[in-house]
């Protein structure tokens, strides 16, 4: 009796918040693709404003439009910069305070970048019309930016979701939901309002797991989706071969419905890029990738071709660095200029990576290995900017060029460590089915790593980049890259 009054409470509160609007749902995917088509006619139409009253022969359609390549340069300069400052990063843009200081800085840059190209862009040099300019593009932006995060994240826009499973893997999901945002409303940037919990232990019900109802057991899935105008239904249970045959049908009948059926594992990739080595079972589909890709042999080809076209080419910049280096080491801090460690690489096979050095000379003389950590009193006075700024990893450009490393890929771990994290991180091997990388997925999305804990988290980080390599990937990280180098967040 008390479940039925609970469904039929938040029915009609359902119901009363449907009279006023129509049903609209934005998913997850639909989210960024809409903040990136507003974003790219924001700033084109700025553009065009900007352009118009420059022109001397008034407004005409073929003032604006004829010369394309403008507005396709524009387009190109503001992906970069958009990608440098992570503007689409959806918990981000859920909250005011984050979002309009990088947009601003994403919009400044790109007007800088696309003022100083040749040919490709119109001439604004006039102090007036490139004020109007800029003003345009991050004004635009930035109230743009607001409306969408003090509308767009309301609970009408966000798929209304139940979760089957209250047990580990459901609690997972809730409390990665929540941290997302971090923000007081939970589930604001994410998308998703988690109506309830489906769950068969009938102690369960009536109560609630991670501030979620337990609304009933799986005979109740099918009917209750519908009544709570549900969208989408999540499997949270992590040995998924195992579910009865009565919930499958369920969940077929929901997808009779209509209702999006998808799993823990696909929301959480999907809005962490990660995937939850503790919650796949032993789905290896999940953990590694197919490798039976038609354009994988083609992808791989070029991109051993252009790590050795940048890392020849970087040679040059590691020689002037490496100058810098040597003299400032001798100031503070004299030893050797490059370190040499032994890391696994691909095949699990070790070999010998090169950095300069940032700590004292024989660091780990009297404590064996260890692993650094952000304020590690070993570490020079250069080569605190060295690793804040990355530049420390640049002479693993000689790695590079002998086909020990790539650019962008896993970060190679000590053998050490690798024993161990193996033993108690599922799936940890399986990041060694690729070349390792001076830089990749999980080094621009998370902080230095100095636990196990924190291997864990890069492990989901590295599986991801692993299963989904692909040349806008790589892209994205280098200029993630570029943005922590320059906001000094290495470590």
């Amino acid at each position: 009796m008390k479940l039925e009054t609970t469904v039929v409470k938040q029915r009609n509160q359902t119901q009363r918040r449907r009279i006023s609007l129509p049903r609209l749902r934005i998913r997850t995917s639909e989210r960024k693709i809409f903040l990136f088509l507003v974003d790219i006619l924001i700033v084109n139409l700025s553009l065009a404003i900007s352009w118009l009253l420059a022109a001397d022969s008034g407004f005409t359609v073929e003032t604006i439009t004829a010369p394309y390549k403008w507005y396709l340069t524009l387009t190109l300069v503001w992906c970069i910069s958009a990608f440098i400052f992570d503007v689409y990063n959806l918990a981000r843009s859920a909250s005011t305070t984050n979002i309009v200081r990088n947009i601003a800085l994403a919009g400044v840059t790109a007007v800088l970048v696309y003022t100083l190209i040749p040919v490709l862009t119109p001439p604004l040099q006039n102090r007036r019309l490139l004020f109007v300019f800029s003003a345009l593009v991050v004004g635009g932006l930035i109230a743009w930016r607001i409306v969408y995060a003090q509308l767009f994240v309301q609970p009408h826009f966000r798929q209304r979701a139940l979760v089957i499973g209250a047990g580990w893997a459901g609690r997972t999901l809730v409390e990665m939901l929540s941290s997302v945002t971090h923000d007081a409303n939970p589930f604001r940037g994410t998308g998703y309002d988690l109506v309830g919990f489906i769950d068969d232990n009938q102690k369960l019900t009536g109560t609630t797991v991670a501030g979620i109802p337990v609304l009933g057991g799986r005979n109740v899935l099918a009917p209750m989706a519908n009544a709570l105008h549900i969208d989408e239904v999540i499997l949270a249970i992590t040995q998924r071969h195992a579910i009865a045959d009565d919930l499958f049908d369920e969940m077929l009948r929901c997808r009779e419905l209509g209702i999006q059926v998808t799993t823990m594992s696909s929301v959480y990739e999907k809005l962490t890029g990660r995937v939850p080595v503790q919650h796949v079972g032993r789905d290896l589909y999940l953990a590694l990738p197919s490798g039976d890709r038609a354009s994988e042999r083609i992808y791989l080809g070029m991109k051993r071709l252009i790590d050795l076209a940048i890392a020849a080419l970087g040679l040059v910049v590691l020689a002037i660095v490496a100058a810098g280096v040597w003299v400032g080491n001798r100031l503070r801090s004299p030893g050797p200029l490059l370190y040499r460690q032994e890391r696994v690489g691909k095949g699990g096979r070790c070999y010998q990576v090169y950095k300069f050095r940032s700590m004292i000379p024989d660091a780990e003389a009297t404590t064996g290995a260890i692993w650094a950590t952000a304020d590690d009193n070993r570490i020079t006075p250069v080569g605190r900017f060295l690793r804040k700024t990355r530049l420390d990893e640049l002479p693993q450009l000689i790695n590079v060029l002998k086909g020990e490393m790539s650019l962008i890929g896993p970060r190679p771990e000590r053998p050490e460590f690798v024993d161990h994290l193996a033993d108690t991180i599922p799936f940890y091997r399986a990041r060694h089915a690729v070349r390792p990388g001076i830089t990749g997925w999980a080094q621009v999305c998370y902080r230095y790593g100095s636990s196990p804990d924190d291997a864990r988290i890069k492990l989901e980080y590295d599986l991801y980049y692993v299963n989904r390599m692909s040349p806008l990937l790589d892209i994205r990280i280098i200029l993630r890259t570029v943005q922590v180098m320059l906001e000094l967040k290495g470590q």
